[in-house]
């Protein structure tokens, strides 16, 4: 996209996309980890178009509206710690060479977004230690291991996301954005 209103409006809709999905969790609550991780995925399309600092731009963008607007405030929460940044970061992470050292770097970021996040909801939003964690400390440590599966996953399907949309989707958008 060479003209810079072109690329911001597309940051602009991008950011409502995002910010429309983040309040869908006040209808469908049981989807508090899976919409901020579906709206995330729009920087997909900012970071292919533009670049990756537009990137992160429309993540502080829908941050600060999620804030305000999102009625699910943990939803609003997993979004600024982790699913809102991850793909422009993803971006920059792929840079490294070692794969070894990219994954420990990724591994160390999404266990201290999934730490800070339920220390921040018990502490910051009052939702109870046994609401997020049933159980002990063992408990614990296997949801975070589980999370951490989990994690692995959806890395690995980011790529795959990414791919598709170069392969599929970019070539329809840059026909009409020229």
């Amino acid at each position: 996209m060479k003209n810079k209103s072109t690329r911001l409006a597309f940051c602009g809709v991008i950011a409502a996309l995002s910010t429309a999905v983040l309040f869908l969790t006040g209808v469908v609550p049981a989807a508090t980890i899976a919409l901020p991780a579906l709206a995330g995925c729009f920087v997909i399309g900012v970071v292919a178009e533009i670049d990756v600092a537009h990137g992160f731009a429309v993540y502080g963008a829908v941050s600060v509206l999620s804030v305000l607007l999102v009625p699910d405030r943990e939803a609003a929460l997993i979004y600024l710690l982790f699913f809102g940044y991850y793909p422009a970061l993803y971006a920059v992470l792929q840079r490294l060479q070692n794969k070894v050292l990219r994954y420990a770097v990724k591994l160390v970021i999404f266990n201290a977004a999934a730490v800070a996040e339920t220390l921040l909801c018990v502490y910051l939003l009052g939702i109870p230690w046994s609401d997020q964690i049933p159980g002990g400390a063992l408990v614990a440590v296997l949801l975070l291991v589980l999370a951490n599966v989990v994690f692995v996953l959806y890395d690995f399907c980011m790529n795959g996301l990414i791919l598709f949309y170069v392969r599929r989707i970019h070539p329809f958008v840059r026909k009409y954005m020229k």
